[in-house]
């Protein structure tokens, strides 16, 4: 396991940076390509662990992909361009690709075995296997290792119990496959890039409130893409800039999804200094550049309800920007976060506390009291990217930074993320 230290940014942290490109576009890029026909070509791909593996089980699954410098190429056959694999796929800690390939795999005349690293066998399935099982897919079990196949796939209607984009785009996707009308709802409006993606591939369907439909066996074709840059990344650079006294920072080209920004609201509720110019779009998505600069007069706030699956992973980071705000910060209706990597609650509670914040779990999230003085201490990502990132940008204001143990699990999402902190801390 890598150790790392983060020292104090007395001096700020300035400049101009990209950040890479979106994780949760970059796994549908791959996948969209490989049940299309013909090539798809993705520009701004993310490559990262997760989204490698993501490639990977797609190659094993017998589709040609290639990188070329910047840019990487689908050759689509197809879902019946899709072959049985010679050995088990294997997702490693990658909750999107297992639960999203479960879709397509579901719907496949042969048996394919998939599995992940410790952290995903332990991760619940059965929320895509429960509605995929109606469609006449077949799964040996509900967490991983699991073997799955399927013959002739029928639409379904499903009203999933839970704001998840993985659950609606795993039906979506097998909907693609299945004979009939697939109709799939869920309580609160969750991330929609599987349906902006549905669309740049000229699938049509119909969006009605927080409902879905689908005729399923439509033909899908090449296309191409432009991955803009991954908010949820960018969320640990513009709390940064928040927290961090001196400091002014821009991000070029950051995704600005509606059903993502819900952190750019929150932290303008508190108070921070933000401001968003240069807006565009590339296939479907909006796209912006993001300025942030030191915000000395944060106040608290209370995250909940709809506004939680507009902002749920970055949760890590918020909670550590509410310890540097005025009064109580209360976060609830976030259970989703105890079956992410790790149990982001306690690891976030746990982690902060070391430092000398005061922070108390809740049964569905935590309540924050600021204004916190941080220290140094070691402390340990365990084994998640976006605790060991947000323990970093603490490292920022601690009084004598921080010793992160595990710093590696960063590179799931973001390969470079402690050379650009380093970059704009110089």
């Amino acid at each position: 396991m890598t150790t790392r230290k983060i020292t104090n940014s007395s001096q700020g942290i300035h400049g101009t940076i990209s950040v890479p490109g979106d994780k949760s576009i970059s796994h549908r890029a791959l996948m969209f390509g490989a049940i299309a026909h013909g090539e798809t070509v993705i520009h701004g791909f993310l490559k990262s662990e997760d989204c490698i593996n993501t490639m990977k089980c797609l190659q094993q699954l017998h589709v040609k992909i290639e990188e070329k410098d910047d840019v990487v190429i689908v050759y689509g056959k197809g879902f019946e361009g899709l072959e049985k694999p010679e050995r088990t796929l294997y997702v490693g800690n990658s909750g999107t690709t297992i639960r999203l390939l479960l879709g397509i795999l579901g719907t496949l005349p042969f048996e394919t075995v998939i599995t992940g690293d410790d952290s995903i066998k332990k991760r619940p399935m059965d929320r895509v296997v429960k509605p995929l099982s109606k469609t006449g897919a077949l799964f040996s079990a509900n967490k991983a290792p699991i073997v799955v196949s399927g013959t002739n796939t029928k639409g379904i209607t499903y009203d999933s119990p839970i704001a998840s984009a993985q659950v609606k785009s795993s039906i979506l996707l097998a909907a693609l496959n299945s004979v009939g009308t697939t109709n799939v709802s869920e309580p609160k409006p969750s991330r929609d890039h599987t349906e902006r993606m549905l669309s740049h591939f000229n699938v049509s369907y119909q969006k009605k409130e927080n409902m879905i439909s689908l005729i399923g066996k439509q033909k899908l074709t090449g296309r191409e893409i432009n991955v803009p840059g991954d908010i949820s990344s960018a969320a640990f650079f513009i709390a940064a800039a928040i927290i961090t006294p001196n400091s002014s920072l821009e991000i070029h080209n950051v995704g600005l999804n509606e059903t993502r920004t819900g952190i750019i609201d929150i932290l303008l509720k508190m108070g921070a200094n933000i401001t968003i110019s240069n807006h565009s779009k590339m296939n479907g998505e909006e796209v912006g550049t993001i300025h942030a600069e030191y915000s000395p007069n944060l106040n608290s706030v209370e995250i909940c309800g709809e506004t939680i699956p507009r902002l749920i992973d970055e949760i890590p980071i918020l909670a550590l920007v509410a310890t540097q705000a005025n009064g109580m910060t209360v976060i609830k209706d976030a259970s989703e976060l105890k079956v992410k990597e790790t149990n982001r609650i306690t690891a976030v509670a746990d982690e902060l506390t070391k430092c000398g914040a005061k922070i108390e779990p809740t049964n569905d999230g935590m309540t924050i009291v600021g204004k916190s003085t941080l220290q140094h201490a070691n402390v340990t990502s365990h084994g998640d990217h976006r605790i060991g990132m947000m323990l970093a940008i603490a490292g920022l204001i601690a009084d004598g930074g921080m010793t992160i143990e595990d710093a590696e699990a960063v590179s799931v999402s973001y390969p470079h993320f402690f050379e650009e902190l380093n970059n704009i801390m110089a």
